[in-house]
């Protein structure tokens, strides 16, 4: 059967990458989770000083990004491919809020993405792969056979995010986690390279008032149909 190419885009804490793990599990493609390329590079700056409150040396990072080595190993137990930085799996430490308030400034440098993009196009080369991003179906896959782009309200969103984070153990609150998603959903959408944008192409998905198996049915029943049409 012909294997499609699927572009998932969106807003931050849409529920992107949980559910595009989910749809790749489904119809066996390879699933690649492109912010999480994003937040490896961010984590990178601000372990050596590149990033931090009122800092951000770009020229710095960019000299560096030779050094950086990303890559996906799937973890049987957990049933996802974790991030590996240069060997050392950072999986957890990417998900942190610290991380989460820095990688749209990251996001903007033209180097970094330009490195990124590349990377992600190979992943991608064979067809059968389902990735999530912010430009994915603009920049990335233009050419996609899919494309969705989700969305929710801020506050939908900074509440699952709150949620998640808490249940992880982290000490944050509700105000906190709103205001960083209004943040990057301002980044996001006004920086001068790939801004957050939905293709022409690209079928809209509102999820605020969906649970996770409704938003999976609506999507995966989107993915058999496009699927089918192709074959």
């Amino acid at each position: 059967m012909h294997k499609i190419t699927i572009a998932i885009d969106g807003f931050s804490s849409t529920g992107k990458s949980t559910v595009a793990k989910r749809l790749a599990t489904a119809l066996g493609y390879v699933y690649v989770d492109s912010g999480a390329m994003y937040r490896a590079v961010t984590f990178y700056a601000m372990k050596n000083g590149f990033i931090a409150e009122n800092h951000f040396n770009k020229q710095q990072l960019i000299n560096h990004l030779d050094d950086i080595n990303i890559d996906f190993k799937f973890n049987e137990s957990l049933g996802f491919a974790e991030v590996y930085l240069n060997g050392q799996n950072i999986e957890k430490d990417i998900r942190t809020l610290d991380v989460s308030q820095f990688v749209s400034q990251v996001a903007t440098v033209s180097e970094v993405r330009e490195q990124l993009v590349l990377q992600q196009q190979n992943f991608g080369k064979n067809k059968g792969v389902v990735m999530d991003g912010r430009d994915i179906g603009t920049v990335v896959f233009p050419e996609a056979e899919l494309k969705l782009f989700m969305t929710a309200s801020a506050e939908k969103r900074a509440q699952r995010r709150y949620d998640e984070l808490i249940e992880r153990g982290d000490e944050v609150s509700f105000e906190a986690v709103l205001k960083n998603v209004q943040s990057r959903d301002h980044i996001d959408s006004t920086r001068e390279d790939s801004p957050l944008t939905m293709a022409d192409d690209a079928i809209k998905v509102d999820n605020s008032n969906l649970n996770l198996d409704e938003q999976f049915e609506f999507i995966y029943n989107l993915a058999i149909d496009k699927i089918a049409e192709c074959n």
